[in-house]
């Protein structure tokens, strides 16, 4: 079964920041923190219990090659992205959404 997946509203603020403050970085940069995070979210899809739980039923996937980690839950029929967040950042900020 192929759940769908749902990002909470605050994930697109969390990932907008980290692409523009990559794409100052360096051109592309950002574009290449999208392409780790769609590989991530397709795996996590295919097999949602393969990472560990980090909280309560939250799940951790850490991107490669960037310092963010995916914070999802997994329902019945969905997968609710919950964070999208840098991995030094303090985990109260995403807690408080689960």
């Amino acid at each position: 079964m192929t759940r769908r997946i749902v990002f909470r509203p605050e994930v697109e603020a969390e990932l907008a920041e980290a692409v523009d403050w990559y794409e100052m970085r360096g051109q592309g940069l950002g574009a290449e923190l999208l392409r780790s995070l769609d590989a991530v979210i397709a795996q996590v899809q295919r097999r949602p219990a393969l990472y560990p739980i980090v909280f309560g039923s939250a799940r951790r996937a850490v991107l490669r090659r960037f310092p963010y980690s995916v914070i999802y839950i997994v329902h019945d029929d969905e997968i609710l992205i919950a964070a999208c967040i840098h991995s030094k950042r303090d985990p109260i900020r995403w807690q408080k959404r689960i």
